[in-house]
């Protein structure tokens, strides 16, 4: 909380500083981009630091956001496709043996592989499966063409945070399935212009911040998306532009700012 202003996300600004400071590192050692020491190495402390930083807030699922980035940037800028896989291992063997080792997040993982078992415990005292079994019931609810704008019944007080995580399961709701495929292929065409930008970007450094500004978008969406559908534990990821939360709408609008002013760069110098 910042006094006289209100509250405030720094993680959110963590994301756009690290593909700001990633864009301006790949563009200027891109010749050693392919090296350990000289590429690879600096924008794995880079990431780490700032990963450990938003961890502590805490903020897990930025934390993970966060880490997807750092790696499609690196990918994309060049660095060795060995040293990107032994990250995806450690990291991989860092999860499972704080999961199943330390059994940290363990009801997460329950919840995700058994939700109506674990709901079906003690349904009444809404128990770690109440949010997602309650995403799945207003996902059902919307059928083909759903209950109408600003009717869903689900998000009064039965959908734990309707206007945050879950968002997206109301837009089910209320819009039914022909209503949310045509935002998701809304924001399927966001992502593709985005890349498209990026490819015709005057420089790299234009390239790469517009790939990156892009794929946060992109992982944001996959990510909030197979959470409502638990197609993965709940991690808590905002869906772009939907959910509820003034750093990330600000953040998110002057990032988009920034991705059409690549566009114009290119566009002048083609003219």
């Amino acid at each position: 909380r910042i006094p006289g202003i209100g509250q405030f996300q720094p993680s959110e600004v963590a994301k756009f500083s690290l593909i700001l400071l990633f864009s301006h590192l790949i563009s200027l050692n891109y010749k050693r981009i392919g090296t350990f020491t000289g590429g690879f190495l600096p924008l794995l402390a880079i990431l780490m630091v700032t990963c450990g930083l938003v961890f502590l807030e805490p903020h897990l699922s930025g934390t993970i956001l966060i880490c997807m980035l750092g790696l499609v940037l690196m990918f994309v800028g060049g660095c060795r496709l060995r040293y990107l896989v032994l990250i995806v291992l450690l990291g991989a063997s860092a999860v499972f043996f704080a999961v199943f080792v330390l059994h940290y997040e363990q009801e997460r993982i329950d919840v995700w592989l058994h939700p109506m078992e674990v709901y079906a415990r003690d349904a009444a005292g809404r128990n770690e499966a109440w949010q997602t079994v309650q995403s799945l019931f207003t996902i059902g609810s919307g059928g083909l063409l759903g209950q109408g704008l600003g009717n869903s019944r689900q998000k009064h007080l039965f959908l734990p945070e309707p206007q945050n995580d879950f968002i997206f399961a109301v837009v089910c709701e209320e819009l039914g399935f022909i209503g949310a495929a045509l935002i998701l292929l809304l924001f399927a065409l966001l992502i593709w212009r985005g890349f498209v930008i990026a490819m015709n970007a005057p420089d790299k450094f234009g390239s790469v911040l517009a790939i990156g500004l892009t794929a946060q978008i992109g992982i944001q969406v996959i990510l909030n998306i197979a959470v409502v559908t638990n197609s993965m534990p709940n991690t808590g990821i905002s869906l772009p532009f939907f959910s509820y939360g003034g750093t990330s709408l600000v953040m998110l609008l002057a990032q988009m700012g920034i991705v059409l002013a690549v566009s114009r760069q290119s566009r002048l110098k083609k003219s």
